[in-house]
């Protein structure tokens, strides 16, 4: 069988999007790793057990992370935003699962670094959300899910003293799209 040098092309171009699109891969969890510790933050990454959809907003799920990055979630995800009253944790979770990046910080945190965490979401919001978390104090944190598509996957989350513009810039674009059960991005933008 022959192939033309466009049908060749294209094939190369199809392989480099599968094997990009597995989310972070071990150079990519490297750079996060990297880039975590040099802003000082604390880089969990922990397996998902479960997918589990639930009904209840007030159930009691233990994750393997505080904040969560993946497990079960509310059957419907959050509105994709910048809150500044807490969105439920649980529901938040199912916006991980569809490949989102949550930025979370703490009731202790300087409203000047609500600031530039709100700077940072705005500056690319498709795929993001951010959401105060009480029990941070006066921490913030980012988190994701990745995944083989279909599979349980992992999560991912740094907790950090503060906001460092390059470190959760290396995690956004490392993790963000790479959850278990993906949506493009350009259908995860604010309001959605």
């Amino acid at each position: 069988m022959l192939f033309s040098a466009s049908g060749i092309v294209a094939l190369v171009v199809v392989i480099a999007a599968i094997a990009l699109a597995g989310g972070g891969g071990k150079s990519g969890d490297a750079a996060v790793a990297a880039a975590m510790k040099k802003a000082g933050c604390t880089l969990k990454t922990a397996p998902a057990k479960s997918r589990q959809h639930v009904t209840s907003l007030t159930a009691k799920i233990k994750y393997n992370t505080n904040p969560p990055s993946a497990g079960s979630h509310y059957y419907s995800p959050a509105i994709w935003d910048f809150y500044t009253s807490p969105a439920n944790p649980i529901q938040v979770v199912h916006n991980e699962e569809h490949g989102g990046v949550i930025l979370w910080w703490g009731n202790k945190v300087p409203s000047s670094t609500v600031d530039e965490l709100r700077a940072f979401y705005n500056s690319s919001p498709d795929g993001m959300l951010g959401t105060p978390l009480a029990s941070l104090g006066s921490r913030v944190a980012i988190t994701a899910w990745t995944s083989p598509e279909g599979s349980l996957g992992t999560g991912h989350a740094a907790v950090c003293p503060t906001f460092n513009e390059k470190a959760f810039s290396t995690f956004r674009d490392a993790y963000r799209g790479t959850g278990p059960e993906r949506y493009p991005l350009d259908l995860l933008t604010p309001g959605a």
